[in-house]
């Protein structure tokens, strides 16, 4: 899998649902490049058991999101008109309505593989015939992007695997924090604690004065 951290995120216009319940056909995350911090998260499949307890993870934390000018965008490789039937089926039925934030149709798979998340692959048996190797939906991918589409941060889990929310917010809280003051964030690092200069001065100092 090639390491994406540093570099453009890859680039995609696809069918989402937004708001909820409507339809766009040409969804991009192009639309946030200079403007918001993009929270871009893999989950398998719609109507599963793991995945609506991350879903509506994200839409509780959304207000933290939000007030951090972050935007929240969920992918799988369900249609659109899945996505939509999950909106719109009840917590209770094993829905999610009530979410807000986006998503994204990648019906092709071809959006998971450009991340590296495909959890398999294409290939060909003994008589030629195209087949999939291992499971034909994404891992929980989770990608921090900055405004100027850049890949800051990712984590891939496994599917069986659910995600941290409160982690993702942490990371966008260290990212801020440094494009802001030009510090480094140590390990379990949170917003009010002592970061530092990202020298090896800068280290032995913020050492000492632990």
């Amino acid at each position: 899998m090639e390491n994406l951290i540093g570099k453009k995120a890859p680039r995609f216009s696809a069918a989402a649902v937004v708001n909820g319940g409507e339809f766009v056909e040409d969804f991009s995350l192009d639309q946030y490049v200079g403007e918001k911090h993009v929270v871009f998260f893999f989950y398998p499949l719609d109507f599963t058991f793991v995945c609506p307890t991350e879903i509506l993870a994200f839409q509780e934390q959304m207000d933290e999101f939000e007030k951090r000018n972050v935007a929240v965008v969920g992918c799988s490789v369900d249609s659109e008109h899945s996505h939509w039937a999950w909106l719109n089926t009840e917590l209770k039925d094993g829905g999610i309505k009530g979410v807000k934030y986006p998503l994204v149709a990648d019906l092709s798979k071809t959006i998971a593989e450009n991340f590296g998340v495909l959890a398999g692959e294409y290939d060909y048996d003994d008589d030629g015939l195209s087949i999939f190797k291992g499971a034909p939906v994404a891992y929980r991918g989770l990608f921090l992007i900055d405004k100027e589409g850049i890949i800051r941060h990712n984590v891939i889990n496994d599917l069986p695997l659910g995600r941290s929310i409160d982690e993702a917010i942490r990371m966008v809280d260290a990212l801020q924090y440094f494009e802001e003051n030009g510090e480094v964030c140590p390990a379990n690092w949170k917003p009010g604690e002592k970061a530092m200069e990202g020298s090896h001065a800068g280290v032995a100092k913020y050492l000492s004065e632990k």
